[in-house]
């Protein structure tokens, strides 16, 4: 069976294993997914090896052997883990991967169990034929990146180094995916940057007694204050590099002038993707959880709140700096996690091979720079000096509006996208 016949069963299979990592550490986590990751692989005769770093926090690695072994091994990595799913939400169960109106639904059909299908039809299929790559090619289907990545990359990278000691360049989620300008034009957006994660646990103090007294040292008032404050700030555009770049080319695609003092206007004009690009522009603390009291008659001495920062790369410490100063007085922070911003540059002989690997399914293929909003594994990989890279590639429908799938509801991916993706990857492999 050739890759792309194979890809649709592979994504499907992969959904239907309620993989759901909500943060806590009490889901099922990754060891089904994982154990069918391997037999998939080892049916083939790739030898896995298979860690747990927690009970049920389960990744695969293996090593497709290529024939030259001097040459930088390359790393193919992607997570088993996806977020919870509310099936009464959905039009279709978020888990039976239902295939309807050309599409595979489910959660994890974007992020990532379609990357994982495509690399792995992509390597069966090459080890039945034994067409081995240029270099060797180590894969790595991990746990926990939805929270991080502290029980699957990061555990991965610290306990287990030796197992990507000669990788030097890396791709993953995120990248790839088109964007349509016209019929003979369509930007691939490969990621090249990616800002830094903070998510911090707020507290504000004050002093408990009763519900019915006037309380002038109230500490959910304080806390309310302080994340209203931040909800409601607006962080100063900065312009990176990437970014930068990103902007030229969508500019000259779209025809659309680059006014330098109301970006924001341009990136207006992108429809859906403004909402993932709009985010490039600054830095960002969105309020996302509050937890306080423990009685209705009872002022709490204290009140938390979560914060979900991100930052440009280079802008770590205005971020900070700012962040402070809009909390004000009287508010602590502790991070939960926190991780690196990363960002490489859009050059080199693997972005050739992604372009023209791309350009080998699609003669209108663009393929341009853009920052990530969010995170990937690649921060830990980075940790071992792998340069990354967002390149999963997928050719979507003008309409589709994949951006707002990640992490919502109806999360689906064409089953063509699927097929091109599985047959792009293979060619990106001979070229890399």
């Amino acid at each position: 069976m050739a890759a792309q016949d194979e890809v649709v069963e592979l994504c499907r299979d992969l959904i239907q294993i309620e993989s759901v990592n909500d943060g806590t550490g009490r889901g099922p986590g990754e060891r089904a997914a994982a154990e069918y990751v391997a037999a998939k692989l080892e049916e083939v005769g790739l030898a896995t090896q298979v860690f747990e770093s927690a009970p049920n926090r389960t990744s695969v690695v293996t090593r497709m052997e290529g024939t030259d072994s001097s040459r930088p091994a390359l790393l193919i990595h992607g997570h088993l883990d996806v977020v919870p799913a509310e099936p009464k939400e959905w039009t279709y169960d978020p888990f039976a991967a239902e295939v309807a109106d050309g599409c595979v639904w489910g959660r994890g059909a974007v992020d990532m169990k379609d990357m994982d299908a495509m690399v792995l039809s992509m390597v069966r299929d090459r080890m039945r034929t034994g067409r081995k790559p240029p270099r060797d090619v180590v894969l790595a289907f991990v746990a926990d990146e939805e929270a991080g990545g502290v029980f699957g990359a990061q555990w991965l990278v610290e306990n287990h180094p030796d197992l990507f000691a000669d990788c030097s360049e890396g791709i993953s989620e995120v990248g790839g995916f088109s964007l349509t300008v016209s019929d003979d034009l369509r930007l691939y957006m490969i990621e090249t940057a990616q800002k830094g994660m903070a998510w911090i646990r707020l507290t504000a103090t004050g002093t408990a007694g009763h519900g019915s007294m006037i309380n002038d040292d109230n500490a959910v008032t304080r806390l309310c204050e302080a994340v209203a404050r931040l909800g409601q700030h607006e962080f100063p555009i900065h312009i990176t590099k990437t970014v930068r770049a990103f902007l030229g080319e969508v500019s000259d695609a779209f025809g659309i002038e680059l006014d330098p003092d109301d970006i924001a206007a341009t990136v207006a004009k992108l429809g859906p993707l403004a909402r993932v690009v709009g985010a490039t522009l600054r830095n960002t603390a969105n309020p996302t959880m509050l937890d306080a009291g423990y009685k209705h008659n009872v002022i709490p001495g204290r009140a938390h709140a979560m914060i979900d920062g991100r930052f440009l790369p280079g802008f770590e410490k205005e971020w900070e700096t700012e962040l402070d100063a809009v909390l004000g007085p009287g508010i602590t922070r502790e991070y939960t996690h926190y991780d690196i911003a990363l960002e490489t540059e859009f050059e080199g002989a693997l972005v050739e091979a992604m372009t023209a690997a791309l350009r080998s399914e699609d003669p209108g293929a663009r393929a341009v720079p853009y920052t990530l909003s969010g995170g990937t594994d690649a921060k830990s990989f980075s940790r071992l000096g792998i340069r990354g890279f967002g390149f999963s590639p997928l050719r979507l429908p003008a309409d589709l509006d994949f951006s707002g799938m990640f992490h919502g509801v109806d999360e689906r991916v064409p089953l063509e996208s699927l097929e091109f993706g599985s047959r792009v990857l293979d060619r990106f492999i001979d070229l890399a």
